[in-house]
């Protein structure tokens, strides 16, 4: 694999992780530079962690995740962006959970780290370099997270989201859910 091709599948891998990242920053009251490195930190660390576990897996498990991981992720982002949603109507947010920190950002990096662990069975296929590609594929994704969080935070001032953020954050983990089954032709194989 190319340096070219590796970068494209970097940033192809990193979508996910950013879009989640944008969402956190539009959901976040305040986002700190803590907050901010947890989950760019996590999604990186996921990403790269996930092409290695791939990897190590190889051809024993590529034909039974190919057949599931798009529903392993659009349910783990559709019920945290359900939840989000219904947070948003709640009356009292005394609630609020922070994406950035517990299990919650574990699930997100989970969901969006996903299709890197099938990407890694691929690689070992194509006998890459694994440590290389996992630092590449990792700073990439990290980098991609920092400026979404920038552009969600810009976008909430911007557009005055404060009242709406949490409903508009659980929109668009729902919404890449619903992407990632597409992506993969679910609704095309439901079709007559």
């Amino acid at each position: 694999m190319s340096p070219l091709s590796l970068v494209i599948l970097s940033l192809a891998l990193g979508t996910d992780a950013a879009m989640v990242s944008f969402s956190a920053a539009l959901r976040l009251p305040r986002l700190s530079l803590r907050q901010g490195f947890r989950l760019c930190f996590h999604f990186g660390l996921f990403q790269g962690g996930m092409t290695v576990i791939g990897w190590s897996g190889g051809a024993a498990i590529r034909g039974w995740l190919a057949r599931v991981d798009h529903w392993i992720a659009f349910a783990l982002l559709a019920l945290v962006g359900i939840k989000m949603i219904f947070e948003s109507m709640m009356v009292e947010k005394e609630d609020f959970r922070d994406p950035s920190r517990g299990i919650l950002l574990i699930t997100l990096a989970v969901a969006t780290s996903i299709d890197a662990l099938a990407v890694g069975i691929g690689l070992a296929l194509l006998e890459m370099n694994i440590a290389l590609a996992a630092i590449v594929i990792g700073i990439i994704t990290t980098i991609m997270c920092a400026a979404a969080l920038v552009s969600g935070i810009r976008g909430r001032q911007l557009f005055n989201l404060e009242k709406h953020a949490s409903l508009v954050a659980g929109m668009v983990l729902v919404a890449i859910g619903i992407k990632i089954l597409y992506d993969h032709e679910v609704f095309s194989s439901l079709a007559p």
